[in-house]
């Protein structure tokens, strides 16, 4: 996803640098069609200030029934496929048609950095967390009973047996411990996790193998809250 071009107003955030949305869709064409509706600049979201000269109002002109002919499609195989065989077998098969279709795949092709951006990502959600969250409840007026993260813990404290009976709110507690953004642990994993998705990431293996993409198995459906292992998340 393209942070920038969609507006998050009014979405409860967790992370300005990471949350954006878009569009849900159960084909190609659907997914432009309503990815041209939702883009464009909005005063309350200052990220989407170049989404004017950035986005595009309609990106059905992009459809091409023959786009794949041609292309230079990378598999990146490490740490995006194993989670499931069945999951690996229909991805399998897609790259077959792919090939099918012209496509040229350069497999593999894996992220140098695969892997290694998580911690830097997860100490900036927290610090964006606490402050982008404090942001958004400040904006419910004074009829509000919760107006900032720590509003929220000390709620779920106090109704601790029914809001805490099944798990706890340890990432709201490191959160809210977190100092502003001027902080220099903040600005410094914020540039590490840009340059290792980015530059020696993404960008990395695009240039190096000359690709139009990349294809890979996608994450797994949202997974029901296990009350013994907690999150359980299968790739």
């Amino acid at each position: 996803p393209t942070l920038g071009l969609l507006s998050r107003r009014g979405i409860i955030p967790i992370a300005h640098s990471q949350d954006t949305a878009g569009p849900m869709a159960r084909t190609v064409t659907d997914a432009a069609i309503l990815l041209g509706a939702l883009v464009g600049a909005d005063p309350a979201d200052d990220i989407t200030a170049a989404a004017t000269s950035r986005g595009m109002t309609d990106y059905t002109t992009f459809l091409d029934a023959n786009g794949l002919r041609g292309a230079r499609i990378g598999v990146p195989r490490k740490r995006y496929w194993g989670f499931s065989p069945e999951a690996d077998r229909v991805a399998e098969a897609a790259l077959e048609v792919l090939k099918a279709q012209g496509a040229e795949l350069i497999d593999p092709a894996d992220l140098p950095t695969a892997g290694e951006f998580g911690d830097a990502e997860f100490e900036v959600l927290l610090y964006e967390f606490k402050h982008d969250l404090d942001a958004y409840l400040a904006t419910l007026g004074p009829g509000a009973r919760v107006r900032s993260l720590q509003d929220v813990i000390a709620f779920n404290e106090a109704n601790r047996d029914r809001e805490l009976q099944y798990f706890g709110q340890e990432i709201m507690l490191r959160a809210v411990e977190k100092g502003p953004l001027t902080d220099n642990a903040y600005r410094d994993a914020l540039a590490a996790a840009k340059r290792q998705a980015g530059p020696d990431g993404i960008d990395a293996v695009m240039e190096t193998h000359r690709l139009d993409a990349l294809v890979a198995p996608t994450g797994g459906p949202a997974w029901a809250t296990d009350l013994i292992h907690g999150d359980n998340y299968a790739g």
